[in-house]
């Protein structure tokens, strides 16, 4: 039988309060469990003594006997000193998706080419304009002529 240490969900609506119990995998989220080990209430402050309420020898007697934490209660463990949790790194967690990324490649390669031929119009009137002067003296002359 495969143990899970999990929050099962009490209290009424809007008003969560959660039981820390031991139970099978296969059961509910809310129902038939082996034991409860503590209480949960995340609507007090989180330096409150009674936030979380944990029985740490049961709590240590059950991983003993290979219950495995949920994430939430790890962190408990983990804040209780039973347990050590392992830092988590996740550096792809802030970047845009697949599609997104390729969306923001396609406006930089537009911006560029824009860039571009604003760069060539800006020469070609930077040429155009030092001929002109040089064209219309040569006219001059030749007119002269």
């Amino acid at each position: 039988m495969a143990l899970k240490m999990r929050l099962a969900r009490g209290g009424s609506k809007k008003r969560p309060f959660y039981s820390i119990v031991i139970a099978d995998v296969r059961s509910p989220r809310d129902g038939r469990f082996i034991e409860k080990i503590g209480t949960f209430n995340p609507l007090l402050p989180k330096d409150h003594a009674e936030r979380i309420v944990l029985n740490e020898d049961r709590a240590r007697h059950w991983l003993g006997n290979g219950a495995k934490p949920t994430d939430r209660v790890h962190r408990f463990l983990d804040s209780a000193g039973i347990l050590a949790r392992p830092a988590r790194n996740n550096p792809k967690k802030a970047l845009p998706g697949k599609k997104a990324q390729e969306r923001i490649e396609e406006a930089k390669q537009a911006e560029e080419e824009a860039k571009a031929a604003a760069e060539e119009a800006a020469t070609a009137e930077a040429t155009a304009a030092e001929e002109t002067p040089a064209d219309e003296a040569a006219s001059e002359e030749e007119k002269a002529e």
